[in-house]
């Protein structure tokens, strides 16, 4: 039986997986948003130029930067060889991924929530806000957020003490975003602190580069269907990719596709629940609510390291 598509919206805690290792120091911000800058760059002109397979000194070529310079580009930016991160950027690429991840997904769906899913092996705990919160829109919610840059660009991260809330991408339009934020919580209370913001921007810059992650706490408000769609996606890991389709079956739902797409839209949490893992049945990329080019860069990014673990 399927569940409704529509109902109440509740909130759970979600705690992403403790790491063997502590993180690192984070790259400069300039750097890192200057980084992505050239990276958005270069994937624009090979999609516009994909027959003529531009080669290095033309990728460098069009981000102002010298084939020696843009190769350290690549290599601080991915961990991976500019070769390597092209190899995943193609549509071929992403047939493969996408049809080697079917299995994946139809084995999560028959193992559902209450077995040992992905979702438990990451050791995610679950709780649920308590309908009187729901019923007073936030209120009384400290909600804290800062702007900060990351390998992608900069984000608007927010977060209460009981962990992370909101996480957007933002191309100079800060204020729709906060607006954003304020709809989603509306009884909440809003400021902007980078310093309480700062820790999570740290760690998404850790995971973003692949390494050991430490635990953090997120903090969602959804449908129920929506909960299980992002709980779904927390199941496919990095360098996989599911279809719309396939990704309506893991979260309980087959035939559900559109609807999952629409949850795909509500996502609070840019990267972290990962819908840019979500393409079409085609191995097309799709949209994403945070820009094509970036979800492509992520998709691409997230593929280089798998092909160069040999995976």
């Amino acid at each position: 039986m399927r569940p409704a598509l529509d109902h109440s919206a509740r909130t759970r805690n979600l705690i992403l997986p403790p790491g063997l290792a502590n993180p690192s120091a984070p790259l400069h911000r300039r750097a890192m948003s200057s980084d992505y800058a050239r990276i958005e760059a270069a994937i624009r002109h090979l999609e516009a130029h994909a027959a003529e397979q531009p080669g290095l000194a033309e990728l460098a070529a069009v981000v102002g930067l010298s084939p020696f310079h843009f190769q350290r580009l690549f290599h601080r930016w991915a961990g991976v060889t500019p070769k390597t991160f092209l190899q995943a950027l193609t549509l071929r690429e992403a047939k493969q991924r996408l049809l080697a991840s079917e299995s994946l997904l139809a084995t999560s769906h028959g193992v559902g929530l209450s077995g040992p899913s992905r979702l438990h092996d990451l050791f995610l705990s679950l709780e649920a806000m308590t309908p009187g919160e729901f019923k007073a829109g936030a209120a009384g919610l400290d909600i804290r957020w800062g702007l900060h840059a990351t390998p992608f660009g900069s984000g608007l991260f927010a977060a209460t003490e009981r962990g992370l809330c909101g996480l957007a991408f933002v191309d100079g339009e800060v204020a729709t975003a906060v607006e954003e934020l304020r709809a989603r919580w509306p009884g909440a209370a809003l400021g902007r602190d980078e310093a309480f913001t700062a820790p999570f921007a740290a760690e998404l810059d850790h995971r973003a580069r692949g390494q050991a992650p430490q635990p953090l706490a997120l903090l969602l408000k959804g449908t129920p269907f929506q909960l299980q769609v992002w709980e779904a996606l927390l199941r496919i890991p990095e360098g996989a990719v599911a279809s719309y389709e396939g990704l309506a079956a893991a979260a309980g739902s087959p035939g559900a596709s559109r609807a999952a797409g629409t949850a795909l839209g509500a996502n609070p949490l840019a990267y972290l629940i990962p819908c840019h893992r979500v393409i079409r049945a085609t191995g097309a990329f799709g949209q994403y609510q945070w820009g094509a080019p970036r979800k492509r860069a992520i998709l691409a990014l997230e593929a280089a390291r798998t092909l160069e673990r040999g995976a």
